[in-house]
């Protein structure tokens, strides 16, 4: 197994404000086992900071999925109703066992829909950004104007 010091960013923190959180993240991730392959998904882009996930979610009822999220992780939780029907399968391809599979989120992005059709679970995001981190511009006084300012506040 491989580990990784992340203590060589040092120089990383110095430079950049909240650089902890980055590597902890990196950290997080090198020690996450890898995920299982079932089932499987799409991840994409669909505009300008929108993406679309897409769980192949063949034989789920829409009652026996659900899709949380909390604290930026996305999970998607498959939970098969109890058969007691027996059957017989000569092959069984179509794989009808319970699952979980979760989704790190950035920053302010959120699910503003999930839909399910033709097997696939959609479920859309979109990174929304509040008012106070989009850019803006600030004005520059100039040094006579804000002197003479100052100069009446205090008279």
């Amino acid at each position: 197994m491989r580990t990784i010091d992340f203590s060589a960013l040092s120089p990383l923190y110095r430079s950049v404000v909240g650089g902890d959180r980055l590597a902890a993240l990196l950290e997080a991730a090198s020690k996450a086992e890898a995920p299982a392959g079932y089932p499987p998904y799409n991840i994409e882009t669909t505009g300008d900071g929108a993406y679309r996930i897409e769980v192949a979610v063949a034989g789920f009822k829409p009652e026996e999925l659900s899709v949380d999220v909390k604290e930026n992780v996305l999970t998607v939780i498959g939970r098969k109703a109890a058969n007691d029907e027996p059957k017989t399968y000569l092959h069984r391809g179509l794989a009808a066992r319970n699952f979980e599979r979760r989704f790190q989120l950035a920053d302010y992005v959120v699910v503003t829909d999930a839909s399910l059709a033709d097997g696939l679970l959609a479920i859309s995001l979109k990174r929304e950004l509040p008012e106070a981190l989009k850019p803006r511009s600030v004005p520059i006084a100039h040094a006579a104007a804000s002197a003479a300012v100052s100069d009446q506040t205090a008279a």
